[in-house]
């Protein structure tokens, strides 16, 4: 687990702003959150080198750049009681699974009658089924059922966008509660 870190009021409300905009200079983040701009600069390489900050980046209209599916995609492996053949598995599932180009996200967990979960985006049907083909080849090596929650990007309805900025609210209500 990683480690918790002790972060201040002002580098949380830091932190809430690039959620809601990343691109914003440090003087506009300055002028928003009402410090000056060294300490924006100062406050964001602390952020940084703590680890509390590990990219800036965006998200993309998924569906503006071509992409029609994504897939949550559960996995419930069995895994071998023997020690030495489990650690075999672990490396050749993270050698392989670094190998799928669909996947933005491959993570453990538990939930949903599974102990692993992919998401992956798809240009069309035939592709997910590819992917889909591609998750059984490991079969051979280990017993694991595979099941999936599809999204259509093209649906006219959403609940609620994937943003960050939902996170930074959630993250200064958690701090008012504190």
């Amino acid at each position: 687990m990683g480690q918790v870190v002790s972060v201040k009021e002002l580098e949380l409300r830091l932190v809430a702003e690039l959620l809601k905009d990343s691109h914003r200079s440090d003087r506009e983040l300055a002028k928003a959150l009402g410090v000056s701009q060294p300490t924006i600069s100062r406050l964001t390489e602390r952020l940084r080198k703590m680890g509390v900050i590990r990219e800036y980046t965006i998200i993309p209209d998924f569906n503006k750049l071509g992409f029609h599916i994504c897939a949550l995609t559960f996995a419930d492996f069995v895994t071998p009681s023997d020690l030495e053949a489990m650690r075999k598995l672990i490396e050749e599932y993270e050698k392989r699974l670094s190998e799928i180009p669909q996947a933005v996200m491959i993570e453990r967990g538990l939930g949903e009658k599974a102990n692993g979960v992919v998401i992956s985006l798809h240009k069309d049907y035939s592709d997910y089924s590819n992917f889909q083909n591609w998750m059984k080849q490991f079969i051979p090596q280990s017993k694991f059922v595979l099941h999936s929650f599809l999204i259509n990007l093209d649906d006219q309805i959403h609940y609620r966008y994937l943003t960050f900025s939902t996170l930074a609210r959630h993250l200064l209500e958690m701090q008012k509660q504190e």
